[in-house]
């Protein structure tokens, strides 16, 4: 790794060669007309030295972001050297602006020093003066000390402060909105993965019957079974049409003109029985029965949450749905049990293997949207094969979901 040049790292600034040049110029004209800043305190020195000393300080302005610190050193020597030839305000000009770019543009440790060093410069050319001259004309000297070294110093410092405070404030801006962001991609998610759950189990268990009922009426030269097919085929379009619809008007603002009360209701389990009546309907050519066992009924009078109950009727339904598709001829077996102070259980078993006819594809969607709902709750989720099921020795597919009820809400 070879070094870059000095000059190259140290290449002025635009604004820094426009201040270097205006103050040569307007130190040549001041020597011209002969305008002195003082007396020189050292006698005997030639006069072209303020000459050198106003080079000197144009350079030093040259570098005064660039290398801020490096141009403090030389212009304080070269300020000295001014002030003993008795030299050019606008070199006296240029050492305050140093100082003050020290300052603004140096590291912190610079930023923190300069203006201590410029006030102990001033009380000492406060204090030492006055005591040797005991003359109150001294004082001047300090306070010309303090206007061109501890003004510029502590007005970098101000300005510094102001810059970093709207860095911090512009950073926070920053994040804030980049948090906004996110919060919002994260909404955005989330009500996707809502409503790709919704959209799957409102319409998958129609479209899995459609498919099914489609093949057969293909496969099977019977015109009754035939026309049954066809039955089925209409019911379950029908109802999945209507399901679309009300699921377009939970799109909608509920302020909008279009939406209703109706595209906004939740389904609860009190329509389980009639989801098990159309899955009878749709699984009767598949040789599948459904059975339903709803413990729920304690004699407490407790109404669970709106979140559990959909989320329970939609496990059932996609349950249901899975059964139609997959599930070897036997009983489908639907439980639900829930005490109070405990968690509603959901239980779905179905006969496990192979099965005689058509089967729709499945693409693994459902169980997800069960894990996504179940977890969006708290509550835990099972699904898979069981050995030696309670209705026989084959194996069973087992649906098992344990959705949290807190007390309070299950007394609302």
């Amino acid at each position: 790794m070879t070094a870059r040049p000095f000059a190259a790292l140290a290449r002025p600034h635009r604004d820094d060669v426009r201040i270097a040049v205006a103050g040569l110029l307007g130190g040549l004209l001041l020597y011209g007309l002969g305008l002195r800043s003082s007396p020189p305190l050292t006698p005997g020195l030639p006069d072209w030295a303020v000459l050198v000393t106003l080079a000197v300080m144009s350079g030093a302005e040259l570098l005064r972001r660039t290398a801020p610190r490096a141009a403090l050193g030389v212009a304080t020597a070269a300020i000295t050297l001014d002030l003993c030839c008795g030299g050019l305000i606008a070199t006296v000009v240029m050492f305050t602006d140093i100082v003050y770019a020290a300052v603004l543009y140096g590291p912190p440790g610079t930023a923190r020093r300069v203006p201590v060093i410029s006030a102990l410069l001033t009380v000492l050319a406060t204090v030492v003066p006055v005591t040797l001259l005991r003359d109150p004309q001294a004082l001047l000297i300090g306070i010309g000390i303090g206007v061109i070294t501890l003004g510029p110093a502590w007005t970098g410092v101000i300005i510094r402060e102001h810059r970093n405070a709207a860095r911090a404030a512009r950073l926070e801006a920053e994040q804030t909105a980049l948090l906004a962001e996110m919060d919002r991609t994260q909404a955005i998610i989330a009500e996707r993965a809502r409503m790709a759950r919704e959209l799957h189990d409102m319409v998958a268990n129609h479209l899995s019957a459609i498919a099914i009922h489609s093949t057969a009426a293909q496969a099977i030269d019977d015109p009754g079974a035939t026309r049954e097919a066809l039955g089925v085929i209409r019911e379950n379009s029908v109802q999945g049409l209507a399901e679309m619809r009300r699921l377009i008007g939970l799109l909608r603002d509920a302020k909008h003109p279009g939406a209703t009360a109706e595209a906004q209701a939740t389904p609860t389990l009190d329509g389980l029985e009639a989801l098990l009546e159309q899955a009878r309907v749709n699984g009767a050519s598949s040789g599948l029965t459904f059975t339903l066992e709803d413990t729920r009924a304690d004699g407490s009078g407790a109404r669970l949450p709106a979140p559990v109950e959909l989320a329970a009727y939609r496990i059932v339904q996609e349950s249901l749905t899975n059964a139609l598709k997959h599930a070897a001829p036997g009983e489908v077996a639907v439980r639900i049990t829930h005490r109070p102070g405990g968690p509603l259980t959901v239980r779905v078993d179905s006969p496990f293997g192979d099965r005689p006819g058509p089967r729709a594809p499945g693409s693994g969607a459902g169980l997800i949207g069960m894990r996504e709902r179940i977890e969006l709750l708290g509550g835990r989720f099972e699904a898979g094969p069981e050995d030696g099921g309670e209705h026989g020795a084959g194996k069973e597919w087992r649906v098992r979901a344990e959705l949290p009820v807190r007390e309070e809400e299950e007394q609302r």
